[in-house]
């Protein structure tokens, strides 16, 4: 079963993420790892934190000459804001600490902060607002880049793009070629196929600058060369409609999740809704009239390019603070603001990257096994050939 966890604080020493049940023999190639890491950090709209950090990936296990050996991989992301809260969190306590922390007693509407609190007991939300930070993210991003190697190996490619910031919506699809030339470029704004509609993102992420606001947006993922039959129809935890909707609702601040084009087939006539089903004889193969059901029917994958979006809310770090309550005199406050961005949706979308190649590569192992990837390889193409033979 392949499985990740994360560890570390926002302001902490460094982040952990910790991937097992991966085969021997996948190519790790440490400069795309970093690339995806780096993507993170773009976009208009992030703020101060992404000038300080300049995250890179630190394997110290599971991979030994640029390939994975079948054991657990373990990564660290040093945190270099970690300097300036070395006295703020310290893992060991020390006379005169107290005069060093920095508490957050006005928890922010929309947070984990006041949950948190009441949840565990504490005094004040620091230790909640620390882990909750999508700054965990980055670890997250580590995992899904090295899941995104192994799908390599089998052609499967994993991409996204911007489809909404705002009120501004991106009005037609965009074409894999579009998504390919947009990973390529090297400067990122707001990561949409479309300049105009960027340009009209980029002025709704304006407004929010100006008022002291956050802005979110919608983000859209895109796997092609996904088999058909990963996930299964018989049980609700085998879905992988369901699978992948927890990965991506799972990230910070998104609050809803679209596979296909849900919302608008909730709007339609069945006849309008559904793909279609022919045959060409010529390549024995068949065919689908769109994709509508964004790749997925019955909790299986059905061939066609996986369509997964993520709806974000806007953050809830505002400098502009929402009302509050201060947690010691319980008297009406101005919510706290921690330094901050005004909208991550780009980043977002390339966290959302990570989280279905996680969730593909999770289901990719259950159906074809293997302790090397040679061995998943031979699987792989024993059941391609099945399929093409049907």
């Amino acid at each position: 079963m392949l499985r990740y966890e994360t560890a570390g604080e926002s302001h902490g020493e460094c982040l952990v993420a910790t991937l097992t049940g991966l085969p021997a023999g996948i190519p790790i190639d440490l400069s795309r790892i970093n690339q995806e890491l780096w993507r993170r950090q773009q976009g208009f709209g992030r703020g101060g934190r992404m000038r300080i950090e300049t995250d890179e990936a630190h394997f110290v296990a599971g991979v030994r000459h640029s390939k994975t050996i079948g054991s657990p991989i373990a990564i660290l992301l040093e945190n270099k804001d970690w300097k300036n809260w070395t006295d703020v969190l310290p893992v060991e306590d020390f006379e005169g600490s107290e005069e060093k922390k920095k508490p957050l007693n006005r928890p922010r509407p929309g947070h984990a902060d006041l949950a948190g609190v009441l949840k565990y007991n504490l005094e004040d939300a620091r230790y909640i607002l620390e882990r909750a930070s999508a700054r965990e993210t980055t670890a997250r991003v580590a995992v899904g880049a090295v899941c995104k190697e192994f799908l390599r190996s089998f052609g499967i490619e994993v991409l996204s793009h911007v489809v909404a910031v705002g009120e501004e919506r991106l009005q037609r699809n965009a074409s894999w070629e579009e998504l390919v030339a947009l990973r390529q470029k090297e400067k990122v704004l707001l990561n949409c196929v479309d300049e105009e509609t960027e340009k009209r993102f980029k002025h709704q992420v304006d407004i929010a600058y100006r008022t002291g606001d956050t802005v979110g947006g919608i983000f859209e993922v895109v796997a092609r060369g996904v088999p058909v039959g990963l996930g299964s129809h018989i049980a609700y935890d085998k879905r992988l409609d369901g699978r992948l909707a927890q990965a991506i609702v799972s990230m910070q601040a998104v609050k809803g999740v679209e596979i296909g084009f849900a919302a608008d087939g909730a709007s339609s006539f069945g006849s309008k809704v559904q793909d279609t089903i022919g045959y060409n004889a010529e390549e024995r193969a068949f065919t689908r009239g769109a994709n509508r059901a964004g790749g997925i029917e019955g909790g299986m994958t059905n061939g066609q390019d996986l369509l997964v979006r993520g709806l974000l809310k806007p953050i809830s770090t505002l400098r502009r603070p929402l009302e509050s309550v201060d947690l010691v005199t319980r008297e009406p406050a101005s919510a706290a603001y921690e330094r901050s961005d005004v909208c991550v949706v780009p980043a977002a979308g390339v966290i959302g990257e990570a989280m279905v190649s996680f969730v593909l590569a999770q289901a990719m192992l259950e159906k074809f096994g293997g302790d090397s990837l040679g061995e998943t390889l031979r699987n792989f193409e024993s059941y391609q050939t099945q399929v093409r033979n049907y």
